[in-house]
């Protein structure tokens, strides 16, 4: 292995090597751990230590770098103290995720690290988000994120590069081609015969290292970082490495032919670079010695704090407690008159409010900009608030969910429209994994919110019409929320924008310019997670939200005589029980309704809970009334059919005579 000196002071190349060393060493006393059962499981990066060492050395610490599982060297040349690195990996509650999840899936915002999460691929948007924010701050900083050859297959790797590439993110995007995807090589993988081919294809440049000599990765990123400061675009570095052991401890290597290991072992990161500085006299045998002894008396020590530590103790008040950020105090308009207001402008001025009253606030998504977005609910924003606010993407849904992420993290909030809620199936993982687990797993919160156009009665047909409300439901960390009114859709999109935590925004295509209603001009805030009660009444209860709030009003009028209880949740996630259960023990009836599919839909953990909580106090069944169980149709005639709006007119009214 040749190393190009590049003139850099021995103390550099002293630094480097512990660099090397120390993650060597920390893995080497973590397969004997995991041999010995204190160690539930290990994913080894030995032999590919020059790529994270050489990066992380090569940026300035307050650059962020999204690491993956073999780039412990990312790690502890962040020096991070072992200890909590250690008690992360044994599951202690003195790690950064107290105890809630494994080896490298956490971050530190101190050290400037955004940890992985299973899925791969999910980081690289995450990244476009951070770089974004510091685009934005114009503080020459740069951003690194870390992929396998394997991830690169991902729709996340395209999507991700793409958004960097049009708006000049600045992004290395570092590529370990260590041959394998687990098991799977490359020849299965794909086609091309290197990575840096594929940059040609999004327009940015790429370099091409030998992944273990960690000379020549700290001087290709040295150089790309400073390149980037002077001119804000992303890089694509290829890394050429092996990995020596499993893709984790249990898979084994008895998939990769012996004479491979064999080459590799001869180019060892570790063992070529003491030869060097050996052979050069930067160290002498008594000092790398001296050096291996601190580091192994160093793992040593701080194991013993980590297996002191107790384990970590069941708290169900603590585990609930962190799956949100704190609340946004409520903030209340000076007088609730104001203006008459369509629904879609009551959205419109929440957010325009919103963006004079954070600056740190950006708008993304697909045709929002000059176009104003397809139901305009921003148009004229770019004119007033500018076009590094107001952001049109590519078509990329996962990419821009991630940025929100990302954003958050770099000290931004976002806004994400989705163009139709149907469309955010393209970026399910990031909002359920990413987004949603976040803060319980390392204590970030993500601080944007999601705008989800919905709702059927527009002929639209089965992909521009769905109810996804459901699918979101029964993930912990999200908050959803769905307003039915003028006034609430603003109160509750400021409300979304203020909380710290992911809001997913339902707003209901068919009422932007169907209903009216008075919207205070100030900007106020309504509670998420109260419900509205709109009517009271003695016969029985009925629960709705969106367009089955104007449903159920309707009903009401032609069914005269019929006293009733009308509850708007009006927030979905977390739902207003007590509102619920206080009616029903009052009335003895309930009803839910929703516009979504019967099957699975949020009417079946409403009734379930008023089943549980008020057997006692029903007088009747508990009814819940919905969509069919089939896709959203396009045909007028069979649209209607699909809505449950005329079966709850005939539902209601037998409940009522039970």
């Amino acid at each position: 292995m040749k190393y190009n000196r590049n003139d850099y002071p021995e103390e550099l190349l002293r630094q480097l090597y512990h660099s090397l060393l120390r993650p060597r060493m920390i893995e080497e006393k973590m397969l004997i751990l995991l041999r010995q059962g204190k160690l539930a499981k290990w994913f080894s990066g030995i032999g590919q230590e020059a790529i994270a060492a050489g990066v992380a050395n090569a940026l300035d610490k307050e650059d962020f770098i999204l690491p993956m599982h073999r780039n412990l060297g990312v790690f502890t040349s962040r020096e991070i103290p072992l200890h909590r690195l250690f008690s992360q990996f044994m599951g202690k509650p003195g790690g950064f995720t107290r105890s809630r999840d494994r080896s490298f899936h956490f971050g530190t915002k101190e050290h400037h690290i955004i940890g992985m999460i299973s899925h791969l691929g999910a980081q690289m948007g995450v990244a476009d988000g951070v770089a974004l924010a510091d685009l934005l701050k114009k503080n020459k900083k740069v951003t690194a994120v870390f992929t396998g050859d394997g991830g690169t297959s991902e729709g996340d790797f395209h999507e991700a590069i793409n958004v960097a590439a049009v708006w000049d993110l600045p992004v290395i995007f570092v590529i370990e081609n260590n041959g394998y995807g687990l098991s799977t090589p490359s020849l299965e993988q794909f086609r091309c015969k290197q990575f840096i081919d594929k940059a040609t294809g999004y327009g940015i440049e790429a370099v091409q290292v030998d992944g273990n000599n960690i000379l020549e990765v700290y001087s290709a990123v040295s150089k790309i970082r400073n390149s980037i400061r002077e001119k804000s675009r992303p890089f694509l570095l290829e890394c050429l490495t092996f990995r020596m052991r499993g893709h984790e401890e249990a898979s084994g290597t008895k998939y990769v032919p012996g004479e491979l290991i064999e080459k590799w072992a001869k180019k060892d990161p570790v063992a070529n670079y003491e030869k060097y500085l050996l052979r050069e006299g930067v160290v002498q045998k008594a000092e790398c010695t001296k050096a291996k002894e601190g580091i192994r008396r160093e793992i040593e020590h701080h194991l013993e704090i980590t297996f002191s530590e107790p384990e970590a103790a069941p708290d169900i008040a603590l585990e609930l407690g962190d799956m949100y950020a704190a609340p946004a105090p409520l903030i209340s308009a000076s007088s609730e008159t104001g203006t008459e207001k369509r629904f879609i402008d009551a959205i419109t001025d929440g957010m325009r409010q919103a963006m004079k009253r954070h600056g740190n606030l950006i708008i993304m998504g697909q045709d929002i900009a000059e176009y104003g977005g397809v139901f305009k609910a921003t148009q004229g924003f770019v004119e007033e608030f500018g076009k590094e606010r107001v952001r049109n993407t590519p078509i990329c849904e996962s990419a821009i969910l991630g940025m929100g992420l990302g954003l958050s993290v770099n000290g931004y909030k976002s806004i994400i429209e989705m163009q139709f809620a149907d469309f955010i199936s393209c970026g399910f993982n990031q909002v359920v994994n990413n987004l949603a687990k976040t803060h319980y797993r390392w204590g970030q919160y993500a601080d944007t919110v999601i705008r989800m156009p919905t709702g059927a009665g527009v002929g639209a047909g089965p992909f521009h019409s769905q109810s996804t409300e459901a699918w979101f439901f029964h993930v912990p960390g999200l908050k959803i929320v769905y307003p039915s009114s003028p006034h609430d859709a603003k109160g509750l999109l400021c409300a979304a924008i203020e909380d710290q935590n992911p809001v997913l925004y339902y707003e209901h295509k068919a009422l932007y310019r169907s209903i009216t209603g008075n919207v205070p001009d100030d900007y106020f805030t309504i509670e998420i997670g109260k419900a509205a009660l709109l009517s009271e009444g003695s016969d029985l209860t009925i629960v709705t939200y969106g367009m089955g709030v104007h449903w159920a009003v309707n009903a009401l009028q032609q069914l005269a005589g019929l006293s009733a209880d009308l509850i708007d949740l009006r927030s979905l996630l977390p739902w207003d029980k007590e509102t619920v259960l206080e009616s029903v023990r009052r009335t003895g009836k309930l009803i839910v309704l929703h516009e979504d599919t019967l099957t699975g839909g949020i009417g079946a953990e409403i009734t379930a809970c008023v089943t549980t909580e008020c057997f006692q106090y029903l007088d009747a069944p508990v009814i819940r009334c919905g969509a069919l169980d089939t896709p959203v149709p396009m045909s007028p005639a069979l649209e209607k059919q699909f809505l449950p709006e005329e079966r709850f007119i005939r539902q209601l009214e037998k409940l009522w005579k039970y």
